[in-house]
């Protein structure tokens, strides 16, 4: 017998009851996650510096954000529940039929965390998924063993099995829970991973949310705030050691200000991380001497022009920026997913457009310009999941900016009402009249049907 049947069945018995549709279920749940994440937050901290050395910033920021979640759902969970009316042809309206739009849950939802935020992309759609009304079962990442330990200790302690538990493990673990017919399957992570949990969801034809990833693009044209893009590029790029899903994966820099603009970007990873940034407070280390191996696999000496080194003991591999880099070259074949950012030289915009529309479809995508006619071509043109303009990754912080990817980065979108609607099966309704006849029945003699018809224009 599956070791996580007996925990699906009791979340999925607790479902039928339809006490996680009251509004007062979803509440409590909200309150429950609230009241878990302030009393330990020093203990989450903690965690996240033990697994990776997180500094005390990001992980601030992993108990900040599922907090301002939390506090979304609550002042708009009244109104998120409504049934919304809807409009209707004026000929069903005018004899007295009306459209409603109901959203229900789905029911047991497992949703499947990754280890480069491992509070916040659990939590997150977690809260979305319980402000739903779906019962969760979490999956922490096992490779931040402290943070996954954390939650199985404290997870029992402050939410009831059959509304939220928790299960920890690896690849049999995953395997093992995904056979399980969810009602609903919420992943963040790898696309590799992300194929593996599409087709075990299609077993069941269960729905899924996909948060992927890929190499995002940056685009700085000749009229961009260079003193500003080198700023917020430099930490898109490096917060987390570049371990974001939306962080900038390359940049394309417009040949006429490369020279500028690489200085200053230079001059911006000192001013952040020091000289020696393994000795800065604010900079995180690698999950895995695996993934300090895979950078080193990319580094060509001879393009490095900040960086390069590399301290496998301590899982840390400096800030690097590598120019002038080339689609051949291997740091341009997948999603980089560290803190070594390739940077390409442009003179012509619609040729490097026509290179990335030809690139998988990436989760993010940054223009820095002043030029609204290039920045409205880019965002015309290349296709991705969400963004900024002269701006980065702050977009994915936003409650009413839908978030997700599109194609290899992702299906489905969340955050806010987003997250709300994607975890809820949207019911739509026509009310009849209970006392009107229409005669739109056969036989249909003369112009009976012509005037049926009309009822739907």
């Amino acid at each position: 017998m599956n070791s996580f049947q007996h925990i699906f069945d009791q979340q999925r018995e607790y479902f039928l009851t339809d006490k996680t549709k009251t509004f007062e279920w979803r509440i409590d749940q909200l309150n429950r996650a609230e009241k878990m994440l302030v009393e330990n937050k020093d203990a989450f901290c903690a965690a996240l510096h033990t697994d990776f050395g997180k500094p005390p910033f990001e992980q601030l920021f992993e108990i900040t954000v599922p907090l301002g979640v939390i506090k979304y759902y609550r002042e708009n969970l009244n109104d998120l529940m409504k049934p919304q009316a809807v409009e209707i042809p004026k000929g069903l309206e005018a004899t007295g039929n009306s459209g409603i739009i109901y959203k229900e849950p789905y029911g047991v939802t497992l949703v499947i965390g990754p280890f480069n935020a491992p509070i916040l992309l659990l939590l997150d759609p977690a809260m979305a998924a319980v402000a739903a009304g779906n019962p969760v079962i979490l999956k922490p990442a096992n490779t931040t063993p402290a943070t996954a330990a954390l939650f199985q200790q404290l997870v029992p302690k402050y939410f009831e099995p059959q509304s939220v538990n928790v299960v920890t493990g690896g690849r049999l673990e995953i395997t093992e829970l995904l056979q399980l017919p969810f009602d609903f399957i919420f992943f963040t992570g790898s696309a590799s991973t992300g194929k593996v949990v599409m087709r075990a969801a299609a077993e069941n034809l269960t729905p899924i949310v996909l948060e992927l990833g890929g190499q995002n693009p940056t685009i700085v044209d000749e009229t961009a705030n260079l003193d500003i893009a080198v700023e917020r590029i430099a930490w898109g790029h490096n917060a987390i050691s570049g371990q974001w899903c939306i962080a900038p994966g390359y940049v394309y820099i417009h040949e006429s200000v490369a020279t500028v603009f690489l200085d200053k970007l230079k001059a911006a990873i000192r001013g952040m991380y020091g000289d020696d940034p393994q000795q800065s407070p604010d900079f995180a280390r690698m999950i895995s001497d695996h993934d300090v191996d895979r950078m080193a696999s990319y580094l060509i000496p001879e393009k490095i022009i900040i960086g390069g080194r590399m301290d496998k003991a301590s899982r840390y591999v400096e800030p690097t920026v590598m120019y002038p880099v080339e689609w051949t070259d291997a740091v341009m074949q997948q999603e980089i997913f560290g803190p070594i950012l390739p940077v390409l030289p442009y003179k012509d915009l619609k040729e490097i457009v026509e290179i990335v529309k030809r690139r998988p479809k990436s989760l993010a995508c940054y223009i820095f310009s002043k030029n609204q006619a290039t920045i409205d071509y880019v965002m015309n043109a290349v296709s991705f999941g969400g963004g900024c303009v002269n701006q980065t990754n702050l977009h994915c912080w936003i409650d009413s900016l839908p978030f997700g990817g599109v194609g290899m980065s992702g299906m489905g979108k969340y955050y806010g009402k987003a997250g709300f609607d994607a975890l809820s099966n949207t019911k739509a309704m026509l009310i009849g009249n209970p006392d009107l006849k229409l005669d739109v029945f056969p036989p249909y003699i003369g112009n009976k049907a012509e005037e049926a018809l009309k009822l739907f224009a």
